[in-house]
């Protein structure tokens, strides 16, 4: 049996080596599965400039909240780093890191400073790494050694790329406040990657990533970095109301479009028997994310049909209204397996003004840092 730091250690360099395939797999734009002869270790090296960027978000963030928690005196484990290389798909090469408290916490200003340190810790390396990536681009030739074929416009392939048809194999980066403001601030403008090609520059894509993460971490629900945040600064009674309603949100906007009425025929066929497999599946999961709203079933199938009816009648109303289906994945995580609740502290006294102005910092942060349609 593996004891303590030994696991940590070996599940930090697994981690290193699979964000280290997947950083080189989304610079090149080649799998080392499919394209073994192209993709050595010449270009796994290359993966470095991704991954050292953002495990050392990822990093900078869980060791935000490991040394609060010291600080304050609770038990605490070091990160578990989670490796997540999907060998013949497209990823980001982790599931992403977490730290164990292994005592319980009872104080509002604990559960406070171990949240808060973690998203501010992080997001200070995230802005810092997107920031030099729009400083330090590089010159066009640097995308030409990716798609040499792009040399034949003159200088000009991002005209080209702007009437290209992509049919859908083209991954973007939906910009946030803050990737747009280090866009404008930092980059040359005639260095600018056309959004194509955004995924082909590591430190654009690591920075990217640390601030669509430190977005997620913050969302006010449960016992996310924001949940606990939101939690000692409105109470209990305040935080049981606003984090399930927080859920539904979520959950709801990103299952807009998902299904529209005009999908479903009249006539029986296999494609419509199969879309109304797949519709009941989507009830049914929209169904777990609620799941642990109400002790009451009843009222979390209430909850559910509320939603699904809602999203069919704005997509009767405004067909191009869609939301972003990534997000429900982390609904699920968030209401069926870590849940929407918080657990009660003893100490129930309100928060200092220190704690109050960062409280207010971090939901100002996740506005700055949160993109509606991420990765598309």
């Amino acid at each position: 049996m593996l004891k303590s730091p030994y696991i940590h250690i070996l599940l930090f360099i697994a981690t290193l080596i699979t964000t280290t395939l997947a950083g080189a797999e989304w610079i090149f734009g080649k799998s080392f599965f499919f394209q073994w002869e192209e993709m050595g270790w010449t270009e796994f090296k290359r993966g470095f400039w991704y991954s050292i960027p953002f495990l050392g978000f990822l990093t900078t963030h869980e060791f935000g909240h490991y040394f609060m928690a010291k600080i304050r005196k609770i038990e605490v484990s070091l990160p578990y780093y989670i490796p997540g290389w999907f060998v013949v798909l497209t990823s980001i090469g982790t599931f992403g890191a977490f730290i164990k408290i292994k005592e319980q916490v009872n104080s509002k200003n604990d559960y406070f400073d171990i949240g808060i340190a973690g998203p501010l810790a992080g997001f200070v390396v995230a802005a810092t790494v997107l920031a030099c990536g729009f400083y330090y681009l590089p010159s066009d030739e640097y995308i030409y050694g990716i798609h040499p074929e792009y040399k034949n416009f003159q200088g000009n392939y991002r005209a080209f790329l702007d009437n290209y048809a992509t049919n859908g194999e083209i991954i973007t980066l939906g910009k946030s406040l803050l990737y747009n403001f280090f866009e404008s601030a930092f980059a040359d403008p005639k260095l600018i990657p056309h959004p194509y090609e955004l995924t082909h520059y590591p430190l654009i894509l690591a920075g990217f990533l640390g601030l669509l993460f430190t977005a997620l971490n913050l969302l006010p629900i449960g016992q996310l970095d924001g949940g606990h945040i939101l939690f000692a600064l409105i109470g209990k009674r305040a935080f049981d109301v606003i984090s399930p309603t927080f859920l539904v949100l979520l959950v709801s906007y990103s299952g807009l479009g998902m299904f529209k009425l005009s999908d479903f025929g009249m006539a029986y066929s296999e494609t419509q028997a199969t879309l109304l497999l797949q519709f009941a599946f989507f009830v049914y999961f929209n169904y777990l994310c609620f799941s642990r709203i109400f002790k009451n079933k009843v009222n979390n199938w209430i909850i559910t049909l509320a939603v699904i009816f809602i999203q069919l009648t704005l997509s009767k109303i405004t067909p191009s209204l869609t939301g972003y289906s990534g997000f429900i994945a982390f609904g699920f995580l968030i209401g069926r397996i870590l849940g929407v609740y918080h657990p009660a502290t003893f100490d129930t006294k309100p928060l200092g003004m220190t704690r109050i102005v960062l409280g207010w910092l971090a939901i100002v942060i996740f506005i700055l840092c949160f993109s509606p349609n991420p990765i598309n």
